[in-house]
């Protein structure tokens, strides 16, 4: 299986080693000995794309006929088990390390849990009976259970207990007083608002961070995020979360009061972008922050921070933060709010499309250029104390890789952080397309892990927020000319796209900036002309202002000298050009 890169494993369990059975310990030992094994399986296998799952069935058997009713028996036949066992073993299944019972019809999955528990000793004292009685009822107390998933973090745990007891001060018993302190504590950081602040940049920000989330010169249509001279340089949009997390990364969270956080205790759980304009390619933004509401997960607490960016009085961008706090829930508060961003799961179908992109060993140090300097992404001893075997990608670089895909894939060129990634790994994306809404989701591809969970990406129209068309009194001396090429290659399309077999895209640019998009489709039917970007890939770009394009077409600016000169830019293969430029002049007669 793992030279093959594939493998699917079932274990059969029974009910009998998970809850234990009068009369039956050798069998129970042996059978939840099977669930052991299958999670070391499927941990081990994972990197292969080997899964190993366990099925605990209730069926009826040659051995159970004899004490069950035939009724009985035939409700369990194995007709009614092998269903789950076909598609755990299917090739687009990725349940891996899972448990199910099933029978009759019905499959639940089980998981492990474990209380909050209690920490009964304390520093330079010695640990007693008596210490575990008085807090027996606590150290089994489920209602705020935790759903401890892997050893890292059963680890992560102890190493947290570790340090409560070596600090000083630490109250043992949580009473109800304290609870009720902790309480109106969080009740009044709620609505706190931060001191606003100002984020400003450069192109240098703008371009780092685009290579952070991956974006490269190998891809054509990457160019305007990484080269400042493009003729329309703009920053990718999810360069919006940077601005906005300076909030936190000033050290504001400290001074929320009500709040005591201790910051290598704080995850980043989910997030939400919203773009009302597009980023300015430099500038100065004002930023304010607001705690938007405060969560109790039991295990730890949710704070959900609103961040609204300003250019000027001008919104041109919103940012939700989930940030969890580890260790500091269990204080009786709510557990939801509708204030929280609700994520959203993706469509039960195939994917429309698929991207991959595999990240770079560097990847981690490159981002944290952009802002986040966690020595968790980049020292192997501090990663070694979280529980990781090394340092992990950060989550917003792995939402820039998704969210940079979907653009690619889905607009010309909320998210959960479910797994870590390790700079190194590939990044692979799954969309799906409903109406204006893109759903995604992204996977570790060595390992099937989805790191990215109910993920989605809002599309509008680009008409009122981009660059703005010229108003009537300022039409593009242009448009005629497309106009025209369209109405001519009517009679003619077919021929022209027999010679020419290519897609040209036109940028049109007044004043510096891209106002206007055309596309000469000679590639595929009859051929076409219409206004916007091809609507799959262009052979050839080329971006030049309307007064240019006018000089070239009435002759007067040779398209060499204009090319050489940099006030025609080209991209892609240039060489088709030439193509073009017979066309215009033997079929459209300009």
């Amino acid at each position: 299986m793992k030279k093959q890169k594939y493998g699917r494993i079932i274990m059969t369990s029974s009910a009998s080693g998970i809850y234990g059975n009068f009369g039956q310990a050798n069998y129970s030992a042996a059978k939840l000995g099977i669930l052991g094994l299958c999670n070391t399986l499927a941990i081990e296998g994972r990197k292969s794309n080997i899964h190993c799952n366990t099925i605990a069935p209730n069926a009826g058997s040659r051995m159970t006929q004899t004490v069950m009713p035939e009724e009985l028996v035939e409700a369990l036949k194995p007709d009614y088990v092998a269903p789950l066992v076909l598609w755990l073993c299917h090739e687009s299944c990725e349940e891996n390390g899972g448990l199910f019972e099933v029978g009759a019809g019905w499959i639940g999955k089980l998981r492990w849990e474990r209380t909050l528990g209690a920490i009964v000793r304390q520093r330079n004292q010695p640990m007693t009976p008596e210490a575990v009685r008085a807090n027996w009822e606590k150290i089994c107390d489920f209602s705020n259970a935790s759903k401890t998933q892997t050893i890292q973090e059963s680890t992560s745990g102890i190493l947290e207990v570790l340090h409560k007891i070596d600090s000083e001060g630490v109250s043992q018993n949580h009473t109800s007083h304290a609870v009720s302190a902790a309480t109106s504590g969080f009740a009044a950081a709620i609505g706190h608002k931060l001191p606003s602040f100002s984020a400003s940049y450069s192109e240098l920000e703008s371009i780092m961070y685009a290579l952070g989330v991956g974006a490269s010169v190998k891809n054509p249509d990457d160019l305007k995020f990484v080269y400042e001279g493009s003729a329309d340089f703009s920053c990718l949009p999810t360069f919006g979360v940077i601005i906005a997390q300076k909030s936190m990364m000033n050290g504001g969270l400290a001074e929320i009061p009500g709040l005591s956080i201790e910051f290598s205790k704080v995850l980043h759980g989910e997030q939400y972008l919203e773009l009302y304009k597009p980023l300015p390619r430099s500038g100065e933004l004002k930023c304010e922050a607001v705690v938007a509401d405060i969560l109790d997960k039991g295990s730890g607490i949710v704070i959900v921070m609103d961040v609204h960016s300003y250019s000027g009085n001008e919104l041109i961008c919103y940012n939700q933060f989930s940030i969890f706090v580890v260790g500091s829930g269990g204080f009786g508060g709510k557990r939801t709010s509708e204030k929280l961003k609700a994520a959203v799961a993706v469509p039960r179908r195939p994917p429309d499309a698929v991207l991959r992109d595999t990240t770079s060993l560097n990847q981690a140090a490159l981002y944290r250029l952009s802002g986040d300097w966690n020595p968790l992404h980049i020292d192997p001893s501090f990663a070694g104390i979280a529980g990781f075997e090394k340092p992990i990608l950060h989550g917003l670089c792995t939402f820039g890789f998704s969210a940079r895909h979907v653009l690619q894939q889905f607009a010309d060129n909320d998210v959960r952080f479910a797994k870590p990634v390790y700079p190194g790994q590939t990044l692979q994306t799954e969309m799906w397309k409903e109406g204006n809404r893109i759903h995604f989701q992204t996977k570790v591809q060595e390992t099937g892990d989805i790191v990215i969970s109910n993920a989605y990406v809002d599309l509008v129209p680009s008409s009122g927020v981009s660059a703005q068309a010229p108003s009537k009194g300022e039409e593009l001396q242009s448009a005629l000319v497309f106009g025209e090429i369209g109405r001519r290659l009517k009679d003619i399309g077919r021929e022209v796209v027999k010679k020419v077999n290519a897609v040209f895209e036109w940028h049109i640019t007044k004043g510096g900036n891209t106002a206007v998009k055309w596309t000469i489709d000679l590639k595929n039917g009859s051929g076409e002309v219409y206004q916007g970007p091809a609507k799959g890939s262009a052979d050839t770009t080329i971006i030049i202002s309307d007064e240019d394009f006018m000089e070239v077409v009435l002759g007067k600016l040779d398209p060499q000298k204009a090319f050489f000169s940099g006030r025609l830019k080209a991209k892609g293969n240039i060489m088709l050009s030439q193509k073009l430029q017979m066309i215009l002049k033997d079929y459209a007669k300009l």
